[in-house]
């Protein structure tokens, strides 16, 4: 009897042995360490960003290379008209694509023409990237643009290491390498700077409504362009530099509604003047 309860014991360690998980060898290494094959932690969320820095100039004297490659200087962008500038790597798997499908739609809905009323600048922050891929991506942008004054007022550059740090760093745009995933992890959003240079307003995310990008480049060339009805809005709507948005406030919409009136009683008093003159002039002497 002894004997049977000895074996059944012993089948059934062997079973629980058989049945157990599986427990994955470590390398041994420092203490504290992970293992070789463990994966790398993910970067610092302090170290990816966009900052605001309304209002400060970015350096113009920085050489890039055009889709042509040549080498140009930022300040060939600039002088006439503001600038759009958005910041993202040809190679990029996905979030990029989604920022520059984002920017095509905000400006296909605009009636302001790149080259005319505003200029377009899409710079890689990844300094592999050569002219050609710049070259790639601009026809591949134009034919979802579709329009004929894109090709001449939308352009897309590369740079060397230094140049590319210099122009972050000037707009707050903060990204870092992830080795893990072998690509970067970085912000989205999209810059819009004065003709002089200096940064105006900054619209976060991946979409950004042609009402706000068209408000931003009226502030930003100081409202020479845009007509009357834009010049209402902007007494509608405030920007909001933590959400990167325009917002309406309950007091813009009293002094939007005040400025109405006022057109509106304008015009009222203008006609009754002139029926007053005409009928004036019909009667007889």
């Amino acid at each position: 009897m002894k004997h049977v309860s000895v074996v059944l014991l012993a089948r059934i360690a062997l079973l629980a042995l058989l049945l157990a998980p599986a427990v994955p060898l470590r390398a041994s290494g420092a203490p504290g360490s992970p293992p070789p094959d463990a994966p790398l932690p993910p970067p610092p969320i302090k170290d990816v960003g966009f900052d605001q820095k309304l209002g400060e100039a970015i350096p113009l004297d920085l050489t890039f290379r055009d889709e042509a490659g040549e080498s140009v200087h930022l300040s060939k962008y600039f002088g006439k008209r503001p600038v759009v500038l958005s910041l993202v790597y040809f190679t990029c798997p996905m979030l990029c694509g989604m920022t520059m499908d984002g920017l095509v739609r905000s400006v296909r809905a605009l009636k302001f023409e790149p080259g005319t009323d505003y200029e377009i600048l899409t710079v890689s922050f990844d300094p592999r990237d050569a002219p050609e891929a710049a070259s790639e991506k601009k026809r591949t942008v134009m034919a979802q643009y579709g329009r004929k004054s894109g090709p001449g007022g939308w352009h897309f550059l590369t740079g060397d290491a230094a140049s590319i740090a210099a122009l972050t760093k000037a707009v707050g745009f903060r990204y870092v390498w992830d080795a893990e995933q072998k690509q970067f992890a970085h912000a989205t959003g999209i810059t819009v700077l004065t003709p002089q240079g200096r940064i105006a307003k900054v619209l976060f995310g991946i979409e950004y409504p042609a009402k706000d990008l068209r408000l931003a480049l009226i502030e930003a060339a100081e409202e020479k362009i845009g007509n009357v009805v834009d010049q209402l809005l902007l007494l509608c709507f405030h920007y909001d530099p933590k959400a990167g948005r325009y917002t309406t406030t309950v007091q813009n919409f009293v002094r939007a509604g005040g400025v109405i009136t006022f057109v509106l009683l304008a015009g009222f008093v203008t006609i009754m003047l002139r029926r007053e003159r005409a009928n004036a002039g019909k009667a007889p002497r």
